[in-house]
């Protein structure tokens, strides 16, 4: 795999990772920030993924969705700032989609798995980890099984990583607790903590190794 050199943020620019188990609500936080005005605006990271689309779903926005070929040939390139296998799919960060965005000057937000969480925080040891929990696991379940989107074995698998990440989340920087119904609040203390962060760290230029 190419080394890639390391590349810098603009001052004060800040990578946000938001994180948590599959159905706690990260799509529906992510398009309430959207429609909270700011600026500049937040620069949202399109994912590289294997997987098919849902319905609903649009290439180049809701995922970059490539075949299994495409995606060992970003990960060959360095082109990734990281990929994991995850419910028997994989998913990538396009490295190049987050420099730019920092070094524009904006927020970066990029929604991941646990797994890939933990590697950009190596990577990138100023990013801010935000990990999004649910009021309880059976509320958990019950999205999982409302969002009718997988096959039986699918939600399974999900359901039992679901425990598994959620007895992580004291590897992040922040909890936030998305309750059912309650998804402007969460959004809104998301932002709160952006705000703090860069309150803390106004001249910080991140890096990316």
């Amino acid at each position: 795999m190419t080394e890639p050199e390391p590349l810098f943020g603009a001052p004060g620019a800040q990578l946000v990772i938001i994180s948590g188990p599959s159905g706690v609500g990260k799509d529906t936080i992510i398009d309430a920030l959207r429609d909270r005005p700011r600026t500049p605006d937040y620069h949202y990271v399109v994912t590289c993924t294997t997987r098919h689309p849902r319905p609903g779903e649009v290439d180049g926005v809701s995922y970059r969705f490539v075949d299994r070929a495409q995606f060992d040939a970003l990960r060959e390139s360095g082109e990734l700032l990281e990929s994991a296998e995850v419910h028997e799919n994989w998913y990538g960060t396009p490295r190049h989609e987050v420099s730019d965005a920092l070094s524009e000057g904006h927020d970066v937000i990029l929604k991941i798995d646990v797994q890939g969480a933990h590697v950009v925080k190596q990577r990138v040891p100023g990013a801010l980890l935000i990990f999004i929990v649910p009021p309880s696991l059976e509320a958990l379940f019950q999205r999982l099984r409302s969002r009718a989107t997988e096959t039986a074995d699918e939600l399974e698998i999900r359901q039992r990583n679901a425990a598994i990440e959620l007895a992580r989340q004291g590897d992040f920087d922040r909890v936030v607790v998305n309750e059912d119904d309650q998804v402007e609040r969460t959004a809104a203390e998301i932002e709160a903590i952006i705000a703090q962060e860069k309150r803390r760290n106004p001249d910080r230029r991140i890096r990316i190794d």
